[in-house]
């Protein structure tokens, strides 16, 4: 779900944006998701032009040698002014990237943006290839890539490997963001390891760790009730659990959550399962934001509290969000990231 629906759709209008309006406009010509999915891959791994927003998002939890924790973010988003493809400077396709380190007491966070069918930007799918100016997430598959990224005050350069299989959230990757129906395809691969070096101002450091990547797209992704949301991927000691929850204008939240097992199997949970229940607050560029919550799947026993490990992960971004690295404790132990838009 994420801070990238609102990205994408806001992005060319943010300077006139109040809040999350055209969130659930007409899909204008668009393509729309349409059930049951049906995924081809790996041609899926690349763009989907008719479709007016689209991400490519990796997230990851990383330690050093003497176990401090870091958490970083590489961001590929696309959005279309129009539903046709265009070629050089006539391409309605835009393209923004985002790129993120966060330590106990930092959080670094840059942003690039470029024209497509200028080659400033765009993804290729076999073999896979996503970029941005000189960011790169790529492989010879999807199962094994490189990251790099860079900012005026860090950079990265990372492998992944992936062990263990797609997963599709919702029903087997059409995933309902409302009662009203509107829909994404939504699938992750989230069982990526990780490695490589971080270079902070204070020098490099290598870490290992577990990545999380988010495929999704769509035209139309909320109902005009909806204000904002609070997205989890929590990586526990017994399985993996992806949960949400939009909140609406009423003061309700709909809500929608995978259970993922060691093994890949995934059960999709409906609105009203999964709940994430604010503990307590921080003040974050001037506005309040809940950075230690419950959350519960009562269906697996799943009673936690996430913290993030810095309250001041904020993504000061065109559109600007939270988003960090955060630790599970509880019923299960592990370590996420979580994302929330909305907030003013």
């Amino acid at each position: 779900m994420n801070a990238r629906v609102l990205l994408l759709l806001l992005w060319p209008f943010a300077a006139s944006a109040q809040g999350f309006a055209g969130l659930g406009t007409e899909t204008d010509g668009f393509a729309t998701p349409q059930s049951p999915a049906i995924f081809d891959f790996p041609t899926d791994h690349g763009p989907h032009a008719d479709y007016r927003i689209e991400w490519w998002y990796l997230t990851a939890n990383l330690q050093a040698a003497d176990g401090t924790p870091y958490g970083l973010q590489w961001t590929l988003f696309r959005t279309a002014l129009a539903p046709e493809q265009g070629a050089g400077w006539s391409s309605p396709q835009l393209w923004m990237g985002h790129a993120a380190v966060t330590t106990l007491d930092m959080h670094y966070v840059t942003e690039r943006l470029a024209r497509g069918g200028i080659g400033q930007a765009g993804v290729t799918a076999d073999p896979f290839e996503a970029w941005i100016d000189d960011w790169q997430l790529t492989g010879p598959d999807f199962d094994r890539l490189t990251m790099t990224a860079s900012g005026p005050d860090f950079a990265y350069d990372m492998n992944l490997t992936a062990t263990g299989p797609l997963i599709f959230h919702g029903n087997n990757g059409y995933s309902v963001k409302s009662a009203e129906g509107q829909a994404s395809y939504y699938y992750s691969q989230p069982s990526y390891t990780i490695e490589g070096t971080l270079t902070l101002p204070d020098g490099d450091v290598d870490v290992t760790g577990t990545a999380w990547l988010d495929r999704e797209w769509s035209s139309q992704p909320l109902s005009d009730n909806q204000t904002g949301w609070d997205w989890f991927s929590l990586s526990l000691d017994s399985g993996k659990l992806m949960g949400f929850r939009l909140r609406q204008t009423d003061g309700t939240v709909y809500t929608s959550a995978t259970w993922i097992t060691p093994d890949g199997q995934t059960t999709a949970y409906p609105d009203g399962a999964f709940n994430a229940d604010p503990l307590s607050t921080a003040i974050v560029d001037g506005r309040t934001i809940p950075t230690r919550w419950r959350v519960t799947l009562p269906d697996r026993d799943v009673d936690v509290t996430v913290a993030a490990i810095n309250d001041q992960a904020w993504m000061q971004t065109s559109v600007p969000y939270w988003e960090g690295p955060i630790t599970v404790t509880g019923s299960h132990t592990g370590v996420g990231y979580l994302e929330m838009t909305g907030y003013e």
